[in-house]
């Protein structure tokens, strides 16, 4: 990290990350937050709106919506200070866990976000392993102290046991749930308090120096003041200090309190972000590391969103740029076949509303419309045949199959599935023997999500049934053994969208025979989305 040369300055003030959660922590709320205070919004959002109150930004979908829940990832970019801010915000629900998975590999650090009464939950836990296969630097985000909540060394400590990394408190609540007034700075020794009447407004922040400055007094209520003045002087005993070293590798997160939905302690998490969070970090190709102040841009596909904009039936591919600077109208070479591409309606997104790119850095998330070319992991260059590393593609956990109620929809019903391949939604498999197909999804909920999609965009309404098949595998291998593998096994053989090879079957037992019966095929749970 330390004899990496200096990025030029627009490459520089970029930070590129993701908030992760557990559903319901309150991440589309934060997020509804970052673009209020990066001016990018007058009035924020609220997940579950009522009467005349905004809807949220990031959740476009119309399930999203009804549900009060965020099904995909979605990317905002903005200012904020002297930063650019390039947020992604993933869907906390375990279901949609594999699109979470493949942005983080398009960020240089994640903001965790957790719920003060309910501490670490499982989906944290599960996201958090990813980002530290990929060493991310993590923030962490205590929210809801408005309401009541667990004591702050409690929330540190299992932070620290369950996720085995350092805490540093950033800032420290003064009470909780009804008497939550607010947090004290303590890296900048401030005094931040809390105005419960306008929750868009940005709190109050008095500059004080040290916890026996008299002014305190005036604002806290002796007997909370007396319990800050310990519980910190415990915390700076007890706790490591932050050391941005650290937090770079992935060791520590600095934690910071507040309440998202009352505009409090977000500011400050801003600030954090943009004076402690990485600058955009060299990326993995199979050949080479890409250092983002390369020259020749270049950028790979995260993530595949069809029909943003259903009168359009449009594909938006979100590709993050990790070298160069990018300018409206480039050619850039699409690796994976070869032919160049012009990029002349490059858009940046702001949750759903998306304006043209004159202009984008290493760092910056961009969307490039286009009808199926591009696909998730996919490469552009400027001419250089490189292949990304570590997209991953894991196989679906069920199984089952599709059909069309109006036979005479068959063929469009083919269309549609394909394009949910492409975008990363489900897996298809087309079996060798018979009709329809099978679809295979992470979590039930995506078999609603999808069911209502096909119908809403497409207008064909499927119905799901039960499959013979519960897992499936990719098969690997010298040709020729895969060919008469695939000969005798016919009734168990499935083609993915990429026409790979899939094997179907009910029983672990079955996987257990190939693996020994024929040692030189593999068989996998995941493929790299690869070129």
């Amino acid at each position: 990290m330390t004899n990496r040369p200096d990025l030029p300055p627009e490459i520089a003030r970029r930070r590129t990350f993701a908030i992760i959660a557990h559903p319901d922590a309150g991440k589309t709320t934060l997020t509804e937050k970052f673009l209020l205070f990066g001016g990018a919004i007058q009035m924020a959002g609220q997940v579950r709106a009522k009467g005349e109150a905004r809807r949220t930004r990031s959740d476009f979908m119309k399930m999203e919506q009804d549900r009060g829940i965020s099904v995909s990832a979605s990317a905002m970019s903005f200012d904020f200070d002297r930063y650019r801010f390039n947020l992604v915000d993933t869907p906390g629900h375990s279901d949609f866990s594999e699109d979470t998975y493949r942005t983080l590999t398009a960020v240089d650090a994640a903001i965790m976000v957790i719920d003060g009464a309910k501490g670490v939950e499982s989906q944290t836990r599960k996201l958090f392993e990813v980002c530290r296969m990929r060493d991310l630097p993590i923030l962490t985000f205590c929210n809801k102290m408005d309401r009541e909540s667990r004591d702050t060394f409690e929330i540190i400590d299992e932070i620290q046991e369950n996720l085995a990394i350092d805490v540093a408190p950033a800032s420290w609540p003064i009470g909780s749930g009804r008497d939550f007034l607010g947090c004290y700075d303590l890296l900048h020794d401030r005094l931040e308090l809390m105005d419960r009447a306008d929750r868009n407004r940005v709190a109050d922040s008095i500059k004080i120096s040290g916890l026996d400055d008299p002014k305190l007094a005036e604002q806290i209520p002796a007997d909370q003041l007396e319990k800050l003045r310990e519980e910190v002087e415990m915390a700076r005993e007890l706790l490591p200090a932050f050391d941005r070293k650290a937090f770079l590798e992935g060791h520590m997160t600095p934690i910071w309190f507040g309440s998202a939905i009352n505009s409090f302690g977000v500011k400050e998490l801003m600030v954090g972000i943009g004076e402690f969070g990485p600058q955009p970090q060299p990326q993995n190709a199979a050949d080479r590391e890409i250092a983002p102040e390369e020259k020749p841009v270049t950028g790979f596909v995260f993530k595949v969103q069809a029909n943003m904009d259903p009168k359009h039936r449009d594909r938006v591919a979100f590709v993050r740029l990790a070298s160069g600077h990018f300018e409206r109208g480039m050619k850039l070479t699409h690796v994976r076949s070869k032919k160049p591409m012009a990029v002349t309606n490059p858009v940046l997104f702001l949750a759903a509303d998306r304006e043209l790119a004159e202009e984008a850095w290493a760092g910056d998330i961009i969307g490039i419309p286009n009808h199926g070319q591009l696909r998730i992991g996919d490469a552009l260059t400027e001419g250089e045949a490189l292949r990304f590393t570590g997209i991953p593609s894991f196989a679906p956990e069920l199984l089952q199959s599709v059909r069309a109620t109006d036979p005479m929809k068959a063929k469009h019903l083919e269309k549609a599935l394909m394009q949910f391949a492409e975008e990363g939604a489900a897996k298809v498999f087309k079996p060798m023997i018979g009709s329809g197909f099978i679809v295979g999804v992470v979590g039930a909920l995506q078999f609603e999500v999808l069911a209502s999609r096909i119908e809403i965009e497409y207008g064909i309404p499927v119905r799901f049934e039960a499959s013979q098949f519960t897992s499936a595998r990719w098969v690997a291998g010298p040709k020729d053994k895969v060919d008469a593998f695939v000969q005798v096994n016919k009734g168990h053989i499935a083609q993915d969208h990429d026409g790979d090879m899939v094997y179907l079957t009910r029983l672990q037992w079955d996987i257990d025979r190939v693996s020994r019966d024929h040692p030189e095929l593999r068989l996998t749970a995941t493929k790299e989305m690869m070129v």
